[in-house]
Order: structure tokens, then sequence, then C-alpha cells
């Protein structure tokens, strides 16, 4: 895919990982690998994603120099156009996307792990978007997203300070979904993402599409699309082979195959 994201295959799992030593600064390579990775994902989809780094950091933030500096109005937006359009396509995807942080999480990186259904932190893990730095507001999707988990007036906390939060911090404000101790965290994660890659992918397609109509426009309006999204589930080979599974061998013993 790129010599900085790498776009690897895990059974049902599909893995990115950032791996532009040492702080995996977002320039315009590590954006363009980005961008061509969750494109490759959508063509081909897996049952599930986990986007990852290596590294001591997840990253340290964008490269200053080599994406701002000098950059004009038109450019900017231009810039976030596109890096929104990557955004989108991530949000959308029909299957579970799972962010892991092992360090620090700044900016670009953190508005990504932001646009994932679950973000799983260790003990270790420190985020911000700290572009006041720079005197901008993040523009990829960070204020709306982390407003949507954590309210309004936390979001702008946040970003107004510029600040790092821990791992613990942004579980109880509903921004991190679980935290592991350091010495787990590899292990943990993946068998995270391991689980929900092979659980039933077109039931969580649906689940994924019914929160987005609640977050656009509330309850009602996921209810008015229940029968639509969730009645062609009987027609998928893994609810019928659970229910026969579940009537047999009792609850929890069906596997899938995403079909």
């Amino acid at each position: 895919m790129s010599d900085v994201v790498k776009l690897e295959q895990d059974g049902p799992l599909a893995v990115i990982t950032f791996d532009s030593p040492p702080l995996n600064l977002f320039d315009n390579a590590v954006f363009e690998g980005f961008d061509k990775a969750i494109r490759a994902v959508a063509a081909d989809p897996p049952r599930g994603l986990l986007i990852r780094a290596e590294g001591k950091v997840v990253s340290g933030g964008v490269d200053v120099g080599k994406v701002f500096d000098g950059m004009s109005p038109e450019a900017g937006g231009k810039l976030w156009d596109d890096l929104l359009e990557t955004i989108h396509i991530l949000d959308e995807l029909p299957l579970p996307t799972v962010f892991a942080a092992h360090g620090l999480c700044l900016t670009a990186a953190f508005e990504i792990a932001l646009a994932c259904d679950v973000l799983l932190a260790s003990e270790k893990a420190k985020f911000g978007l700290v572009e006041i730095v720079v005197g901008l507001t993040p523009s990829m999707g960070g204020p709306q997203r982390l407003a949507e988990r954590a309210g309004p007036n936390r979001a702008k906390e946040l970003i107004f300070t510029g600040e790092l939060f821990g791992a613990a911090a942004l579980e109880r404000w509903n921004v991190v979904n679980r935290v592991y101790a350091p010495e787990e965290f590899e292990a943990a994660s993946r068998a995270f993402a391991e689980k929900v890659a092979n659980g039933p992918t077109k039931a969580h397609a649906a689940t994924k599409r019914l929160v987005a109509a609640q977050k656009e426009s509330g309850a009602r309006a996921a209810d008015a699309i229940v029968a639509e999204v969730s009645g062609p589930l009987f027609a998928t080979e893994d609810l019928q082979n659970a229910v026969k599974s579940f009537l047999t061998d009792g609850p929890g013993k069906a596997t899938y195959e995403g079909r």
C-alpha cells in the first residue's frame, strides 16, 4: 500500500498500520497512504477493520512545516475537503471499525480515531486536539465527533485548552470505549477487533445504519428504517444458521461467515 501506511489482511480482519518513525507525523505521504488504504478497504470490504500504529507513539500530530507552512485559504479548504472525504468513507464502512491507541495520539490521528466505531486505549495513552498551537481548529471532523461522544462543552474544553487528556479521563467522558494495561494492550486490542470481525457482519452493518440515523435525526428516524434495515437480516445465512444453533446447542455457540 505504502511504506508509511500499511494495509494487511488477517483472516476476516483488515489492519491499517501507521509506520512513519519516529513520531508517525502526518505529512502528505501519510495522508495519501491512509486515503488509499481506506479506499481499498471500501472497495473490497473485510468483516472488520483495526487501525493501529508502530513505534512509541500513535502520532505526534501533523508535520506543520511540510503541510501548513505557507498554505493559502483556498489550499486549506481543499485539504479539509479531501481529508473529510476520507473520513466519511471510513465512517460509512459497513463493518466494525476499531482504533487502538497505545501511546500519545494527537490531532489527525485522534480525529481518525473519533471516526471509528470503537476506540481502545492503553493506560499510557494520551490524547489531544492541540491545533491551537498553530492558530487552527481541528478540521478533520474532530470537534463534531468529539461533541457526539463527550458533549459539546467537553469538546470545547479539550480543544480550547489544547491540553492532553489521559485514557481514564476520556473513558469517563465516553470518548474511549475500553482501557487496557500496557502489557496486555496489543493482544487485547487485536482480540477485540478479531471478535467483532468474526461476528454477524451484516447485522453489524445494520446496527451502524440505525445508530447513524439516530445521530442524524433522532430515535424516531431510526425507528422508521428498522423494517428496511433489519428485515433483510432474516435472509442472511448468518441469522439462519445462528437460529438453528441456538435451538440445537443453546446461546453463544453460533459461528458466522459474514453472509
